[in-house]
């Protein structure tokens, strides 16, 4: 069972897989939200745990910067492990001018400047779309616990550092909402594997103002998000 990123068993893993980016974020998940949680990967520092949330199993796995990184754990995780649904949490940068810091976003859809869809051999362009029943049901999740989350289009970019461009102005002006590294890839994956995906994201930064959070921030304030991510576990597993 154990492939060259994670040395799991087939067991080990729950239907449902939280993934941050940040492996520093997935240990902060599991000591602080998850019960009975033990680490069940930690192949290159790519730390994943499951233990359960409300009685039900959940694991949370990082992913790495970026849309190869996530393309490589997402495929293993729904290829080998026959998880179900990854739902990404992580950070983003603000571009709509109505995000402020700490503000929720559920990727609906994810635009993007990778080439990554040129290995599935398309005749045109793809749509990276989120699970709908996901999307639905974080939805859900984040007005139970009274958080007005926003959805809407992301910029999954392969570039954090851009030169020569004009930057995020033409997607700003497409109402894409925010850009972060990784949601079209797990979509692309999910997509070709006939399983579900969703990226939810919190404003870390925003690229027309000087706001931006600290690093440690990123690693732990991001709790309403992440009771958002268990939660729609939670409500899957029901379904």
């Amino acid at each position: 069972m154990p492939t060259p990123h994670n040395s799991a068993a087939a067991e080990d893993f729950a239907k449902t897989v939280l993934m941050p980016g940040d492996p520093l974020r997935s240990r902060f998940i599991a000591e602080n939200f998850l019960e009975g949680s033990r680490l069940v990967n930690n192949v290159r520092g790519i730390q994943g745990y499951t233990g359960t949330w409300k009685g039900v199993p959940v694991t949370v796995h990082a992913s790495g910067m970026g849309i190869p990184s996530i393309g490589i754990y997402s495929w293993e995780l729904y290829h080998t492990y026959h998880v179900e649904n990854i739902i990404r949490v992580g950070s983003a940068g603000g571009i709509s001018d109505d995000l402020k810091l700490m503000d929720i976003v559920a990727g609906l859809g994810a635009c993007t400047d990778s080439n990554f869809a040129h290995q599935f051999g398309l005749n045109g362009t793809f749509a990276p779309v989120a699970d709908w029943t996901l999307l639905r049901e974080a939805m859900a999740a984040a007005g139970a616990l009274g958080v007005a989350m926003s959805a809407g289009n992301l910029l999954s970019s392969d570039n954090f550092y851009s030169d020569g461009s004009d930057g995020p102005d033409q997607w700003k002006k497409m109402g894409v909402l925010a850009v972060e590294m990784e949601a079209a890839g797990l979509y692309m994956t999910a997509a070709r594997a006939g399983k579900r995906a969703l990226c939810l994201c919190t404003i870390s930064d925003h690229l027309y103002r000087p706001d931006e959070l600290s690093p440690e921030a990123r690693q732990t304030a991001f709790t309403q998000m992440i009771e958002i991510a268990l939660d729609t576990a939670v409500r899957m597993n029901a379904l």
